[in-house]
């Protein structure tokens, strides 16, 4: 029997998740399954999701759902919740349960960058993204973890998030923490590229991810690297949170390396790009 997935968001059409799912259908030996992509914005989430039959097994959601998703999910993990963003509905047999697989995507990219340990880090940007991100450090082992933020008043609101120890210094001084592992949640764009100016000496050696991973290496990005850190791209982040899914869906183990070849591939990326 055909089974059923796909990424529901607006704007979709230049998401990536169609490309990680197919090539790990078709490296896992799982020619049954599709993966589609459909432009759904937070009115027509409820009607779309109502209007599925039993052949579909799960949901990736991006934005603007991933809040959205809370009114149409009948169970939400408490990792979901603690984020405040569901980017991820399975199927079950009382309904769709809510998930939240960008904190593992966070944990999973730093781990393989050798960030195993981490104890203190810091978030760069403090919007929807740095609560995963915040999480997704504690799944790191982190206890103390800095954000530095435009805006503090955003920051402290994350104080909810985890128990952490957490501070807050201004955007200016992000790379002056002392950590050696830093997330910058910040978008492509002007908010890159200004944080990008206060990039210093401090992050030699440091590994450094940057969840975007459109228009690679951002400014941020190239700035970081310039200063000797390793530098991790979002596409990564992507990859994992999409294993993550699939296993969910399928009940499969993911074949993370197939999925991260197919994501390089149809950006262009290289390894250490």
């Amino acid at each position: 029997m055909a089974r059923r997935a796909g990424v529901l968001g607006s704007p979709i059409r230049h998401s990536l998740s169609p490309t990680l799912h197919r090539a790990a259908y078709a490296a896992a030996g799982l020619p049954d399954w599709e993966y589609t992509a459909h432009e759904v914005d937070e009115g027509g989430l409820t009607p779309f999701v109502a209007g599925l039959d039993d052949d579909w097994r799960g949901l990736s959601l991006t934005m603007p759902l991933k809040v959205a998703a809370f009114d149409v999910a009948e169970q939400v993990s408490p990792l979901a919740r603690a984020a405040g963003a569901i980017n991820t509905l399975v199927r079950t047999d009382t309904g769709w349960s809510a998930d939240n697989t960008d904190v593992h995507g966070v944990t999973q990219a730093l781990l393989d960058a050798g960030a195993a340990g981490t104890t203190s880090a810091t978030v760069v940007g403090s919007g929807a993204t740095a609560r995963s991100a915040l999480l997704g450090l504690v799944g790191l082992g982190a206890t103390r973890i800095t954000v530095a933020a435009r805006t503090p008043q955003r920051a402290e609101a994350l104080r909810d998030v985890a128990d952490v120890d957490l501070r807050v210094v201004p955007l200016a001084d992000w790379a002056g923490t002392g950590d050696r592992t830093f997330v910058s949640t910040l978008p492509g764009g002007t908010a890159n590229a200004a944080a990008a100016e206060h990039a210093g000496p401090g992050l030699a050696d440091a590994v450094v991810l940057d969840v975007v991973y459109a228009d690679w290496p951002t400014p941020f990005a190239r700035a970081a690297r310039e200063r000797g850190a390793q530098v991790v791209s979002g596409l990564e982040m992507l990859v994992h949170q999409a294993a993550r899914q699939f296993e969910l869906f399928t009940g499969t183990p993911a074949p993370v390396s197939a999925m991260q070849a197919a994501g390089r591939a149809a950006l262009g990326h290289t390894p250490d790009a």
